[in-house]
Order: structure tokens, then C-alpha cells, then sequence
């Protein structure tokens, strides 16, 4: 019975391979496109650069991915990361003091607010593109109501050095950013949830089949709640990282639940529910960075950057949905 389950399992990890490695090759040509215009883009300094700037999204991807496994969507993402930077530096107004209690803060503001988003789709049936969006508004109306309409407040250095400070020197080895060790922290973590742990199986059950994943015993309401915990804390943490790496702004995170869902699909996500994996999210976060980098280099307009990433999503689901066609 093992030795016929491992046969019929074969294809699809060798499908899963295949993705992986077609998704490696889009990233390493884009490498080489941006190296075309940018020699000096591999070196240490540029390559810690880039790495630094895609931390944010390779957050946010890992997030969305526990809710899109598990068939849903949220859109509330970007204004979490947003109001967690107003709060900051309205909280914190310049006292590196109140670091220590500010930054738990806004994580915890970021998981009670992807809760809400949890519970109202889980207990209240609604949609959670429907939920979020709704969520997404209160957000941005009330922290442009708290912040008077305009980024106000001071993050001072011992917040900001989350995001774009760096360790110090040792030997050959160049100052290690500090958000890249947030960055592990958060790959160890989530690929812990989906990969090691029980949670993870029944994220892909609820996405896969709720109803059969409910009469097996796996408590669906509670495994969607937490799903969209999980994203409210990743937005916490990419907000965190954010006001740290540009200061105060009332649009940082304007667009980032598009580019999240974006990489998360890239990387080979089912948005239907039911696949997905950490390691591929952070390597379509990477590859939408990417992008963006090659887009900067060759001065291609903002709008028409917006227009790119738009048809890349849309490619990127008709593409998902025609393999599932194929499939069935």
C-alpha cells in the first residue's frame, strides 16, 4: 500500500520540481538582465541592498500563503503595514525609550486586526476578499484620521535600525543587515507552521475540501482564523521594517497586498486553495523584486510598472487555472 502511494505521489512532486525549477530560471534570467544593465549588481554591497528591500514582501508573501492555501484572500495586508508605521511614530515621537514597548505593540495591532478579519470570515460567512476589503478602508480611514491626513511623528534610530541597520563587520564578511535576521526567523517559523506541523496539513485540507476537511475533525474555523492572524502579524512585522528602512508615510504599504498575492501565485500557490509552499513564495517574492529592479534600471514609468505587475497577476492566475482545467 506505501509502495503504491509513493508511485501515485510521484507525479506531482516531479510537477512541484519541475515548477520549482522553471520559477529558478525566470529569477536567474532576470538576474543576468539586471547584471546587463548593472554590473556591479551581485557584488556583497548591491546584493545585501536587494535583499533588504525584498525582506518586507518575502514577509508579506509567507503570510498571504497561509491564507490563500487555505482558499481566501486578504487585502487588508497593505493598510496594516501602513497603520503600523503612522502608530509608530505617533506612539513613539522621537523616544528611543518606548522602542521596546512600541514595536510588541503594533505586532499584536497586527494580529488582532487579521483575527477580526478571521472571525468575520469564518463565523460571519463572508468573503474574505469582501472582509478584507472592508477591512482595508477602516484601516487607511482611521489612520489618516489619527495622523491628521499627513505622516506625523519621529521614529527614532533604536526603532529604525530594524530595518535598515546592519550588524557590525567581522572579518571579510560585510555588515549583515538586521531585517535579514528578521527574515529568517520568519522563514524558520513559517516553514515550521506549513511544513512540520499539523497546522500546516489542515491549511491544505480546509483549502483542498473544507467540508471533508471538517467531517475528518479539522476544526475549520479555528485553522482560517488563524490564518489570517498569521498575515495580520506578518503585515506587523513588514510595517515594522518599512518605517524603519523610509520612515513615516501614509502610503507605505499602499499596493503591497497586490505584490504579496502576486508572489505567492508566482510561486506556484493554488488560489483556489490547497498548494503552496515558504520556499517558493520567497522565491516569487524575489523574482517580483526582481522585476521591479530590472523596471527601475531600463526607466520604465511608475504607472507602466503598476501595468506590468497587474498583467503579470493576471497571467500568473490564468495560468494556475488552466493547470487545474488540465488537470481535472
Amino acid at each position: 500500500m506505501s509502495a503504491l502511494s509513493d508511485a501515485a505521489g510521484q507525479p506531482a512532486r516531479l510537477a512541484m520540481l519541475l515548477r520549482a525549477m522553471s520559477g529558478v530560471l525566470v529569477l536567474l534570467c532576470l538576474f543576468a538582465a539586471i547584471v546587463f544593465f548593472d554590473p556591479n549588481f551581485l557584488h556583497p554591497g548591491p546584493m545585501m541592498a536587494f535583499v533588504k528591500r525584498s525582506t518586507p514582501l518575502m514577509i508579506l508573501a509567507m503570510g498571504q500563503l497561509f491564507v490563500i492555501v487555505t482558499g481566501g484572500f486578504d487585502l487588508s495586508v497593505g493598510a496594516i503595514v501602513s497603520f503600523t508605521v503612522l502608530s509608530s511614530a505617533l506612539l513613539l515621537n522621537g523616544d528611543a525609550a518606548g522602542t521596546w514597548w512600541v514595536v510588541p505593540l503594533v505586532l499584536a495591532l497586527g494580529a488582532m486586526l487579521g483575527t477580526i478579519n478571521g472571525l468575520v470570515v469564518s463565523r460571519l460567512r463572508v468573503p474574505s476578499i469582501i472582509a478584507t476589503l472592508g477591512m482595508m478602508i477602516s484601516i487607511n480611514g482611521a489612520g489618516l484620521y489619527w495622523s491628521g491626513g499627513s505622516a506625523r511623528g519621529y521614529l527614532p534610530d533604536a526603532y529604525r535600525v530594524l530595518g535598515r541597520g546592519n550588524l557590525p563587520a567581522i572579518g571579510p564578511i560585510s555588515g549583515v543587515p538586521v531585517a535579514m535576521l528578521v527574515l529568517l526567523a520568519v522563514v524558520l517559523g513559517a516553514s515550521w507552521l506549513m511544513h512540520r506541523a499539523s497546522f500546516g496539513k489542515m491549511l491544505l485540507a480546509v483549502g483542498d475540501n473544507a467540508r471533508a476537511a471538517e467531517l475528518a475533525g479539522v476544526p475549520v474555523n479555528r485553522v482560517r482564523t488563524l490564518s489570517f492572524m498569521l498575515s495580520g502579524l506578518s503585515a506587523g512585522i513588514a510595517g515594522v521594517l518599512l518605517g524603519g528602512f523610509s520612515g513615516p508615510s501614509t502610503g507605505v504599504g499602499a499596493g503591497l497586498e497586490m505584490q504579496a498575492i502576486s508572489a505567492t501565485v508566482i510561486g506556484g500557490a493554488q488560489l483556489v486553495g490547497g498548494r503552496g509552499s515558504v520556499a517558493m513564495a520567497l522565491a516569487g517574492s524575489l523574482t517580483l523584486q526582481a522585476l521591479f529592479t530590472l523596471l527601475n534600471l531600463i526607466g520604465l514609468p511608475k504607472p507602466l510598472r503598476d501595468a506590468v505587475q497587474g498583467a503579470i497577476l493576471i497571467a500568473a492566475v490564468a495560468y494556475s487555472a488552466l493547470r487545474e482545467t488540465r488537470k481535472h
